[in-house]
């Protein structure tokens, strides 16, 4: 028996990476998991991989007539939704110099859809005391050189997520966030060639445990924050990010010593 038996999951960008990683624990766990995603040879593959507890519904989550799908689908099919994954997301952004364009599609993806699908699923979820996690950032709660259009919309859905479980806790709604460090997922994995070890060398400065994260790390916590266990769990920033978060501005390297040291 597992402990989302007879529930259902929707996992926006549940078909590769993180979301794929999801994905499969919570269909591990006994949910129904529907993959929300745009490639279909990716969607198809993992519905396949997870046989007949898995169905692909190819979704773009900026076009509203693709979340209603999604949604119809979903209850048609089962009848039911009891938990929404918001993971898909938008990496769009060229720093100060980001256009119009590419402002508005990054917060399109990592805020306003989510906050459009969670209003679709809202009544569903109302129906059986269901929950939202939103997938977050470090990157929403500090800012980041070099990066403003990504920073900024995760931060956007960090106050969503706050405005999401205030709203929606009348209707015993429970909405939390979790807010990710340096996991190995496909932006690690093209910006270092595949190189794991070498993710993990240049992480470790950033964070406690001295390494990225698998993919399977966070699924873990969704895990728990998406079940009954966490039932008293809501409005919550949920950190899996190594300590990132609780280092501060000194990181490893105390001052002291160093204003002790040698000097030039």
């Amino acid at each position: 028996m597992g402990k989302f038996d007879g529930k259902v999951a929707i996992i926006t960008g549940g078909a590769a990476s993180i979301g794929a990683a999801i994905t499969k624990r919570l269909n591990a766990d006994g949910a129904m998991t529907i993959v929300a995603a745009r490639s279909e040879d990716k969607g198809n593959l993992i519905a396949t991989e997870l046989g007949e507890n898995c169905r692909f519904v190819k979704t773009d989550i900026t076009k509203d007539e693709d979340l209603r799908t999604l949604v119809e689908t979903t209850i048609q099919e089962f009848g039911r939704i009891d938990v929404l994954i918001n993971n898909a997301c938008s990496y769009g952004d060229d720093g100060a110099s980001t256009d119009r364009e590419t402002w508005l599609s990054t917060l399109n993806t990592n805020a306003v859809s989510a906050a459009i699908l969670g209003e679709m699923v809202r009544p569903h979820l109302a129906k059986v005391g269901g929950n939202i996690i939103n997938i977050g950032s470090i990157s929403g709660a500090f800012p980041h050189i070099g990066r403003w259009a990504y920073p900024v919309a995760k931060a956007t859905l960090r106050h969503l997520s706050k405005t999401q479980a205030v709203e929606y806790s009348a209707e015993k709604i429970r909405v939390n966030l979790l807010v990710l460090g340096h996991i190995w997922s496909d932006p690690f994995e093209n910006l270092t060639s595949n190189n794991r070890s070498h993710a993990d060398k240049v992480s470790q400065p950033y964070n406690l445990v001295g390494r990225v994260a698998n993919g399977e790390e966070v699924a873990n916590v969704v895990s728990f924050v998406a079940s009954n266990e966490a039932s008293y769990v809501t409005g919550g920033e949920i950190q899996v990010d190594g300590g990132y978060s609780a280092m501060g501005p000194e990181q490893h390297f105390p001052l002291m010593p160093l204003l002790m040291g040698e000097q030039q």
